[in-house]
């Protein structure tokens, strides 16, 4: 620049250095910050969405001539399909009635022809009023610890959000 002096030349890298790289990291920061809020929230909604599946297709729904009842895998299936963005085969459900619970360790093995016919809840735990509970386990990776000094390229840290929901049998 023609109305710089030579003194003053260097200050634009220096300026650059003192206030570009924090504000990069800052905003880089925010980024992880939203990403990270958006799948724990995607996570806590797919599994309300699973919970509320399966609370309204109770005992009702098995008798004659009603034939709504949900399998272990439709309900897995609808908390998978209500999480858009989150893998299935790093989502961990674990499904509660007051007959039992079924792991889902990842959700993906949850949707198979072996568990297509099991009903859930089942009997008696199916009735009105009986409580139903969705348990979830969800890695988070993020890019943020990547930036910490030693910690290398390629080391990501990883937080486990957790999400449950709990409603009661309303048929």
């Amino acid at each position: 620049m023609p109305w710089l002096s030579d003194r003053e030349r260097g200050w634009t890298s220096i300026e650059f250095t003192l206030v570009g790289i924090p504000m990069m990291f800052i905003l880089v920061s925010t980024f992880e910050v939203v990403r990270g809020m958006w799948t724990y929230h995607t996570l806590a909604y797919s599994v309300k969405e699973g919970t509320r599946y399966a609370s309204v297709h109770g005992y009702t729904c098995t008798q004659a001539p009603n034939t709504c009842a949900v399998t272990v895998a439709q309900v897995v299936q609808k908390v998978i399909d209500s999480g858009a963005g989150l893998i299935s085969d790093q989502l961990n459900l674990t499904l509660v009635s007051n007959t039992g619970s079924i792991s889902c360790r990842p959700a993906s093995t949850c949707i198979s022809p072996t568990l297509d016919n099991t009903v859930w809840p089942q009997a008696p735990g199916n009735t009105a009023g009986s409580p139903v509970e969705i348990h979830a386990n969800y890695p988070f990776q993020s890019a943020l610890s990547m930036i910490r000094p030693g910690a290398g390229s390629a080391n990501f840290g990883l937080v486990n959000f957790t999400a449950s929901s709990r409603e009661a049998v309303q048929y």
